[in-house]
């Protein structure tokens, strides 16, 4: 028993100069970490990017912030925007998927607090200067390509489209925005997502080469072509017969809209598509839906109860007959909201999300929710006007007991010639009214420029050409409110209608507009209860 009670107290105390010599060594920093280069490196890890460190000599625990630069544009507001923060035992982390340019600030804690942090930020690899497509799958000798693969790339910022380049050599010079004068097979501009199925069979090669550049509203280049990838073709591979669900840029980590938008890549020359929703991963459909549109399509119904749900989509062609297979099954969450919500959102497609004319509302870097400090429960509609804003309010706002609604809706009445002013005015009263009565703080947001000349050229609608008039007379009455945030400084040219480097089809701000937006509202959040 003796010896027991000796060895005891000789661990004991072991423990003990251990456990101080590791507070010492840390609140000292005498093995000098701080300061210390980790040798950050990437590499693409299938779909995904990982970015690796040399770890430090001392157990801790990393944590990993995920940001973006804001805009510059709002006095007061911090340089970066936080989207994510996450901890790890290794010295490697796969980063957020990130459709934007991403920075990477790196801490380490030990058992008595931080030892480490970073001196620079990591710039995610995947957005290069001059901006051209990177590449996300590659054919070799291992996985060679089918006469029909898919080429896919990471997104380029605000590209409308992008030109896609089929080569049997490389081209003569490398980047540069023409095309190959000697080697070039095929090129099509009539890409509007980052994926493209390329039909093969024409050329006869096992060998082969693409490249692809992003191009804007009116296909000026944006940036330059990626660099030449060859393809190992194997004529007895299977043709992909499934359109390919687009989540390579999706930022899976942040809550989508209740009205949900399904997008994919599409397969060569298919006519429409075929969307189903079901609760369980092999249920009953419990919706379908037809959709003309060649890489996304639009849910009719809000989706605000919680739990998993489940969906896929296939081609069809002119007659509505199937085409091929059904996609992989892709999986969202939604998170219950049924005892309330701080704040929710109120809108029409300027809230729902999207922008550069060809992205959806599923892809976050176009919805300013994304950039707000605080979160907020997305309840806006794409193609709403103030009416059916306001129709839809005891059925989306109301369920879900928010204590403030920010309200953004009316753009679309703005170049509607036979919606007034008053209408519009008379419709947010009736918002307003709703809100008070239902305990619930509305803050509305001024409505923003358009610029009818690029509404025309992105979608051949014309503009009321008392829009101007309508914008003051609706802005004076929400700026007679309690609680506003004025944004419709910030969106104009010298011209006095929407700035084209904010929103490229004359309505939608794109990524930095919708920044702006984000940044403006964490600015008043003093408005918030």
């Amino acid at each position: 028993m003796k010896n027991f009670f000796t060895f005891a107290i000789i661990a004991a105390l072991m423990a003990f100069f251990s456990i101080f010599g590791m507070y010492i060594a840390e609140k000292t920093d005498v093995l000098q970490l701080n300061g210390r280069p980790l040798e950050v490196r990437f590499s693409q890890e299938g779909d995904d990017t990982l970015m690796k460190w040399r770890p430090l000599p001392y157990p801790c625990i990393y944590k990993i912030t995920t940001i973006s630069r804001t805009t510059g544009l709002v006095d007061g507001s911090p340089p970066f925007h936080i989207f994510k923060e996450e901890e790890t035992r290794s010295a490697s982390y796969i980063v957020p998927r990130a459709p934007i340019p991403t920075y990477y600030f790196i801490t380490a804690r030990g058992l008595f607090g931080e030892i480490y942090r970073s001196e620079k930020i990591y710039a995610n690899p995947n957005f290069p200067t001059p901006p051209h497509p990177v590449s996300i799958y590659h054919y070799g000798k291992d996985n060679p390509a089918s006469l029909m693969p898919f080429l896919v790339w990471h997104t380029v910022l605000n590209a409308v489209c992008y030109e896609v380049e089929i080569l049997d050599a490389p081209p003569e010079v490398e980047g540069g925005i023409a095309l190959s004068t000697g080697h070039s097979l095929f090129s099509t501009r009539k890409v509007y997502t980052n994926g493209y199925q390329a039909d093969l069979r024409p050329f006869n090669k096992s060998e082969i080469y693409w490249r692809a550049r992003a191009l804007g509203l009116h296909h000026e280049p944006i940036g330059e072509f990626s660099k030449a990838e060859k393809i190992i073709v194997d004529a007895s591979q299977p043709f992909p017969n499934a359109p390919l669900i687009n989540n390579f840029d999706f930022m899976d980590y942040l809550p989508q809209p209740i009205y949900h938008v399904f997008d994919w890549i599409p397969l060569n020359e298919a006519a429409k598509y075929e969307v189903e929703l079901a609760t369980t991963p092999e249920g009953e459909a419990a919706w379908r839906m037809i959709s003309d549109d060649v890489s996304s399509c639009y849910d009719e119904y809000g989706r605000p109860y919680a739990g998993a749900y489940y969906w896929r989509v296939r081609a069809l062609d002119a007659n509505n007959q199937p085409i091929g297979t059904w996609s992989k099954t892709e999986k969202f969450i939604v998170d219950d909201y049924t005892k309330g919500v701080d704040v929710a959102v109120l809108g029409d497609s300027i809230s729902h999300g999207g922008g550069a004319v060809s992205y959806s509302p599923r892809a976050l870097q176009y919805s300013y929710e994304t950039f707000i400090d605080f979160p907020v429960v997305n309840l806006s509609k794409s193609g709403d006007t103030s009416r059916t804003s306001l129709e839809r309010f005891n059925q989306d706002v109301v369920p879900l007991k928010p204590r403030n609604l920010i309200i953004s809706t009316g753009a679309n009445c703005l170049r509607d010639a036979t919606i007034s002013a008053e209408d519009v005015i008379a419709d947010m009263a009736g918002i307003n009214n709703l809100c008070r009565q239902n305990n619930i703080r509305p803050i509305f947001l001024t409505l923003m420029p358009i610029n009818p000349t690029n509404l025309q050229n992105a979608f051949h609608t014309p503009t009321d050409p008392n829009w101007k008039l309508k914008l003051q007379q609706i802005n004076d009455y929400i700026k007679r409110q309690e609680f506003f945030i004025d944004i419709e400084p910030y969106f104009y040219d010298t011209q006095g209608t929407m700035d084209y480097s904010l929103s490229v089809d004359g309505i939608h701000p794109d990524i930095r507009g919708k920044m702006l937006i984000g940044e403006l509202i964490s600015k008043h959040k003093n408005l918030f209860k």
